[in-house]
């Protein structure tokens, strides 16, 4: 069979003539659109480059030249101007005859000068870039093969721990206003990094008190944020390890919150930390475990099964867990009348309830 036989460039208007018309994509995937996807990563590496060079900082409400840039900050010109045009064709950066500017979303979510700033999250994700290249590694050794970010350089934990802080920023204060907590006194923040969803669970009830509960390399992030939501009075951080049982004052919260949590664990010290956690409750107290939450087939949704994959290269047991793997976890715990609460996050979070009877 010839050529033009097998390759019909006018029967696939998809593919052209990269596609054997006897083939049937599925969902959309042909070879243009595998190929967008392996190369994916062009756009990632552009958006850190640019973040840890703080670029959009730089620019500010300005609109300046690759030239002007260049001088200012030092950096070679042909480089710097091909970032700066790789920036605009992604619609980071808008660019006329008299400069670049920032897109109002750069200007958002991208300069310091915003409070909506997600660029930790961004450089969290950039210093985890390398293992996910080494993924085949991982998976035919089955182990890490990098450093948890928690326990990593300086320049990381602040990056993992600010990042935290960017993503619940996002999410804290809608999950508190849906959430309620109006019956409760006393809250524990299980493994609560900055104490951004303690910060917001206190703003939501002005009666309640809490305790975030993390290692004590997480205790400078923590205090300085509470400190700037003006709330040192009413939340409390104490250091100890939630993964060893040292969990403060048993039977003292009316709630726990454990956010993103057991991801980071095998399955048998997650189910002990959620054990640890029922036993800070007092009777009639609420367990709230919010993570990533796959489907009982594991094989959806998308994130937490890519969540899952990313702890394989950075943990030696964690995983995504099914939502019927977190309700026997409650359940093992003691706790009953497990829900799972109408919410969803922006990157398809999910929320369990427990009440400790």
């Amino acid at each position: 069979m010839g050529s033009s036989d097998s390759f019909n460039k006018s029967s696939c208007p998809s593919c052209s003539s990269w596609c054997d018309t006897s083939a049937t994509h599925t969902k959309g995937w042909h070879p243009g659109t595998l190929l967008e996807l392996s190369g994916y990563y062009w756009k990632t590496c552009t958006l850190h480059a640019a973040v840890k060079l703080d670029i959009f900082t730089f620019i500010g409400k300005d609109t300046l030249t690759a030239p002007e840039i260049a001088q200012k900050t030092g950096w070679d010109a042909r480089g710097t101007t091909m970032l700066l045009d790789a920036l605009a064709a992604m619609a980071l950066l808008t660019k006329t005859s008299s400069g670049y500017a920032n897109t109002q979303a750069a200007a958002d979510f991208l300069s310091k000068d915003s409070n909506q700033y997600i660029g930790y999250m961004i450089q969290h994700h950039h210093h985890l870039a390398d293992s996910w290249v080494r993924m085949d590694e991982a998976v035919t050794r089955g182990g890490p093969i990098r450093e948890q970010s928690s326990v990593s350089s300086d320049q990381w934990r602040e990056a993992f721990l600010m990042g935290m802080f960017n993503n619940a920023m996002a999410t804290a204060p809608v999950v508190a206003q849906s959430l309620d907590l109006s019956g409760c006194s006393r809250l524990l923040d299980m493994g609560g990094g900055p104490g951004t969803y303690a910060i917001h669970f206190c703003r939501s009830n002005p009666d309640l008190i809490a305790v975030v509960f993390d290692l004590a390399t997480t205790r400078p992030f923590a205090e300085k944020t509470i400190q700037q939501f003006g709330l040192s009075d009413r939340i409390q951080f104490t250091e100890g390890d939630y993964t060893t049982g040292d969990v403060p004052l048993a039977q003292a919260f009316d709630a726990a919150w454990l956010s993103h949590v057991l991801h980071g664990e095998g399955p048998d010290k997650a189910a002990e930390i959620v054990a640890h956690a029922a036993k800070t409750l007092v009777p009639g107290g609420h367990l709230l475990i919010h993570d990533f939450i796959l489907a009982d087939t594991r094989d959806r949704p998308e994130f937490a099964a890519l969540f899952s994959l990313n702890m394989l290269l950075g943990t030696d047991s964690g995983q995504s867990y099914s939502e019927s793997e977190i309700r026997e976890m409650m359940i093992a715990a003691g706790l009953t009348d497990i829900v799972r609460l109408d919410y969803s996050g922006p990157t398809q979070s999910g929320i369990l309830k427990g009440i400790k009877p």
